[in-house]
């Protein structure tokens, strides 16, 4: 998912996303470690996508703050 369509997300709807990417990076931790395969790549992707709707969720209070 975008930047862009997170921000057009509602904070509570954000906060949802998040808990959602770290329940699927435990998930994929816990597959590595019973030896399953899984792709690194998925690791890289589920991060950046936890830092992306961190930074919006930031951005939004932030612009709360100075209203």
């Amino acid at each position: 998912m975008s930047a862009k369509d997170l921000r057009a997300k509602a904070t509570g709807d954000l906060q949802a996303e998040l808990i959602k990417l770290r329940r699927e990076q435990f998930s994929l931790r816990m597959q590595a470690a019973s030896g399953q395969t899984v792709k690194s790549s998925d690791f890289g992707k589920v991060k950046k996508s936890i830092a992306r709707v961190k930074t919006v969720m930031t951005e939004k209070a932030r612009a709360g703050a100075k209203k």
